[in-house]
This record gives structure tokens, sequence and C-alpha cells, in this order.
């Protein structure tokens, strides 16, 4: 929580992947505490659903259609929030996917392509077109969604996205440690597997389900309103000294 009341009321968060998951759970929490949402999702129909739920708590919120493997997509999504509501104080990128579940012998260029694209450019896109702005304005906060994966390398079921998580993780750093005199936080989060949809898209079996959660401590997976509220702590005025970093969110589970 933040430190000070109504922190975030009336500041402005973009959040790609916006339409389900994490993003509209995201969504929800940063509206509960005032603060207007701009959704980003390729996803319309889920996207102006979250619109709808977000204007429900009394603020504003917009939808942008956004592929996030798309500069000029992001770009617009940024130059819509901007136009909206004068200022971005916060981007969350949380568009992201395994896509599909294989073996490492299984992994094709297309494959391998279209998972750094939707993981690793869509998050480069959202920071460098968000970036100048919350420069000119004196500062802001990103948060990107990493994973637990990049540590434990996905064997067996996905290490292109673990790799692609990975390289977020250390996007996060090199833009932290690089605009950090200059009112920038950014920051990424590495949940192990969380209750979304992402799991049946991905292909995760039941088996393979049973197999994650009898090895986490808690005995389940993360809820994606769970990992929103850690969003809305790192990017309050609570922990204004981190940055860089990336927070596990596991249930006690391992990193290998």
């Amino acid at each position: 929580m933040a430190r000070t009341p109504d922190y975030f009321r009336g500041k402005t968060i973009v959040i790609t992947g916006a339409a389900s998951g994490i993003g509209r759970a995201t969504a929800l929490v940063f509206a509960r505490e005032g603060a207007r949402v701009v959704c980003g999702d390729i996803d319309e129909r889920g996207g102006l659903e979250t619109v709808k739920a977000v204007q429900a708590e009394g603020v504003e919120a917009m939808f942008v259609p956004t592929d996030v493997t798309r500069r000029e997509a992001v770009r617009n999504l940024v130059r819509k929030g901007v136009e909206r509501f004068g200022r971005i104080h916060f981007l969350f990128n949380s568009a992201g996917s395994a896509l599909k579940r294989c073996g490492f012998l299984e992994i094709d260029d297309a494959l391998w392509e279209r998972t750094y694209d939707l993981n690793v450019k869509g998050t480069f896109y959202g920071m460098q077109e968000v970036l100048p702005h919350m420069l000119e304005n004196g500062g802001g906060t990103i948060v990107n969604v990493a994973s637990m994966a990049h540590k434990r390398g996905g064997p067996g079921t996905s290490v292109h996205y673990a790799s692609s998580k990975g390289a977020v993780v250390t996007l996060t750093m090199g833009v932290a440690r690089e605009f950090a005199d200059r009112g920038i936080r950014c920051l990424s989060v590495s949940p192990a597997s969380v209750d979304t949809a992402f799991q049946a898209a991905s292909g995760t079996t039941e088996q393979s389900m049973q197999r994650v959660v009898a090895g986490i401590p808690m005995k389940r997976i993360a809820t994606a309103d769970e990992i929103a509220e850690l969003v809305l702590f790192l990017c309050s005025d609570a922990c204004e000294f981190m940055t860089a970093d990336t927070v596990y969110v596991s249930g006690g589970g391992g990193f290998r």
C-alpha cells in the first residue's frame, strides 16, 4: 500500500495485455485506488470488458486496440493515452505468452521468433515509447512481467519462453540503471504459475499442472489478483528506493 493517502488517485497507468488475466486484474486494482487506466490488447472484446469493469469503479478508462509485436501499435497506445489523460505515470507490460509448450528440439524458427516478438519486443517497444514522455514529465514507474521460468530454464516444455523472460529481466535491469538518476524506476515481477487463461492457451496439461502444484510448498498456484497487488505496491511511494530488481512470486517454490 502507498504511504501517501490517495497516492494513485488521478494518475494514469497504461497496461498491455489488459483484456484478461494479470493485465485485467491489475487494471481493476489500480481503478480501486482511483487511477485512470489505458487498456491495450489485441483482444478488443476483452479489452472493452476491462474498461467497463474499471469504469464501474468510478474512474476513467479507455481501450486502444494494440498488437504489442508492432511498434506503431504500441506508439499509438501511448499517444492515445497522453492525448486523453495528459500524462502517463505508470506502464505495466503484461502482454506475453509461451504460445506453445514443447521440447527443445521441437522449437522451430517460427515459434522462437513469435515468442520473442511477443515477450521481448512487446516489452521493449512499450518502454521505448513511454520513456521520452516520462522523462519530459520528471519521472515514472515501469513494471514488466518476467517469470520464474528464467531461473529454471523451462526444460522439456518451454525453453523458448524461459529464454525470452530472461531477456525481459535483463532489459528491465538495463533500463532501470540507465535512467535511475532521472526519476525513472523500472522493475519486473517473476511469478511461478498463475491461474489465468495463459495455461490453457499454451497447452498446459492437467498432469503437468499437478506436477507444478506438487512442487510448490503452498500446494497451489498464484491468482492474478495476487500479482496485481504486487504491481500496485511496486508503483507506489512505499518502495521508492527499489529499481532494477525482479520480484519472485513462487509460493515457496525453488529456482531449479
